[in-house]
């Protein structure tokens, strides 16, 4: 599979709007290559930069087998968002304390329509037991 965004390119920098700085909305992501028996997709977004460790910023499950794009600041119809880090659902761009920070989005396609019972304890487990197929966007944010 193969990630992209029109807002951001691969280990570029993130538009502020982007950020707790920001508007803090999600950025558009699209992809293809998909393997033919995806049941679904989720997405993970983390910073593994955090001083107490990886910080997670988004969890999004049980999106169509039949997507192949997020619009900005969009939630995909049918989709379940997942408690971060922030103790909210929604997205929660990048917001580092000190220097600059690499934020992965990461998208699974999965063997499983819906992830059942899943928290944020074990929506990595989860999305690790059940991925047939996942790709990674990279971008850096830094605070001014």
């Amino acid at each position: 599979m193969k990630l992209w965004s029109e807002d951001f390119q691969h280990e570029g920098m993130i538009p502020r709007l982007f950020s707790c700085d920001g508007e803090d909305v999600s950025p558009h992501l699209a992809w293809d290559a998909v393997p033919g028996d995806t049941a679904s997709f989720a997405v993970i977004v983390d910073d593994p930069d955090a001083p107490m460790g990886t910080w997670v910023h988004w969890l999004l499950c049980d999106i169509s087998s039949e997507a192949r794009e997020i619009p900005r600041g969009v939630v995909p119809e049918g989709s379940r968002q997942v408690t971060n880090d922030f103790g909210k659902e929604n997205y929660g761009g990048p917001c580092p304390p000190t220097g600059t920070h690499r934020y992965f989005f990461k998208l699974y396609a999965l063997r499983v329509e819906i992830l059942p019972t899943i928290t944020a304890r074990n929506f990595y487990q989860l999305v690790e037991q059940n991925k047939i197929g996942e790709a990674v966007l990279m971008g850096t944010y830094s605070r001014r």
